[in-house]
């Protein structure tokens, strides 16, 4: 794997952690089960697509660029915005038809941690794969590859790009999904109140927060899918929302406990990204908490750790504390000059 440094950062822990040891340890031992959650040192790039900047820079480009869609009146953050944790504050993304889609907008948010599977459902095996799925898609973007490689290699200054970052490959839809993922790769959460109570500030977070953290891997049973300093397994799981969406059953027919599975997503900047869920159907994490003490919807689906938990007003209101703490940084996303 190729990797560039990220300067905030420390050492990451992604393994997933058994439902007792967690429960166990926030009893007993914090600081080793912090250890758990530190910030990586590095992003990782895949050997077939290592990062340079100038892949980079020319992924920025086309992530912006109107061009790339059908019509030219969308952009890759048309459904994936900075402002908004890169989702859109709606409960289903806007496609091409200025229709809304049925599925909330998943962030970009980290997916340099999110494989091996991308979209909700998982359909895409690799971030560049997942890049050209939107730009395709009739009721997303609009825009067949061939006729975007031949608007692009039209545009000069583009044509010089490629050439640069890809050299003897030039414009093509292998190098267009390699440049977006490269860019997409290095959009990271920026450091939060809870990245430095991991690093030793006590008073980084408030005692709630604290206590919601340890909840969260205790009795509130979330760690189980939220595991990592990312807060997710990159798994799929069926957590009982009333919905007629088969999910990740679609791709995997005669798996039953596939029907109605979503990938877990991330908590990172989680305050920015309302609303939540794959369908974009509860406002605001008191919402969500509510679901989950619930236990949600029984069918024959849904996760074996999805189930009803006792937990009082101040423990949800301390869980909540504790996810706010997970918003990082406000980091700035210039627009680029586009190539002419």
């Amino acid at each position: 794997m190729h990797s560039i440094r990220l300067c905030v950062l420390s050492c990451i822990a992604l393994a997933a952690i058994a439902v007792g040891a967690i429960a166990n340890a926030a009893a007993q031992d914090i600081p080793s089960l912090k250890a758990k959650y530190k910030r990586p040192a590095e992003i990782p790039f895949p050997a077939t697509n290592p990062y340079t900047p100038e892949k980079a820079a020319l992924g920025k480009a086309l992530y912006f660029d109107p061009r790339v869609s059908g019509n030219q009146n969308m952009t890759c953050a048309s459904c994936h915005n900075p402002s908004f944790g890169w989702e859109v504050p709606l409960k289903g993304a806007i496609g091409s038809q200025n229709t809304m889609l049925g599925r909330n907008a998943p962030t970009v948010l980290n997916m340099a941690w999110g494989g091996p599977h991308y979209f909700w459902d998982g359909r895409a095996g690799s971030l560049e794969e997942q890049a050209l799925g939107p730009i395709q898609a009739d009721v997303e973007m609009n825009m067949p590859l061939p006729t975007l490689i031949k608007r692009l290699s039209g545009i000069p200054e583009y044509k010089r790009w490629f050439d640069g970052a890809f050299p003897g490959a030039g414009v093509s839809a292998d190098s267009i999904a390699k440049a977006i993922a490269t860019y997409e790769r290095t959009v990271v959460s920026g450091y939060a109140p809870f990245d430095a109570w991991i690093d030793g500030d006590e008073r980084a977070i408030s005692d709630s927060a604290k206590n919601g953290f340890a909840l969260f891997n205790g009795k509130a049973n979330c760690a189980v899918c939220h595991t990592g300093w990312n807060f997710t397994d990159n798994k799929f799981h069926d957590i009982g929302m009333p919905t007629d969406d088969i999910g990740r059953a679609k791709l995997e027919p005669n798996n039953p406990k596939a029907k109605f599975a979503f990938k877990t997503p991330g908590l990172r900047d989680i305050t920015q990204r309302a609303p939540y869920m794959n369908d974009g159907s509860l406002a605001d994490l008191e919402s969500v908490m509510v679901h989950y003490v619930s236990g949600g919807m029984d069918r024959p689906s849904k996760s074996a750790d999805m189930r009803a938990i006792d937990l009082s007003q101040k423990e949800i209101d301390d869980m909540v504390a504790f996810m706010k703490t997970l918003t990082g940084t406000s980091q700035v996303v210039s627009l680029p000059v586009l190539p002419q």
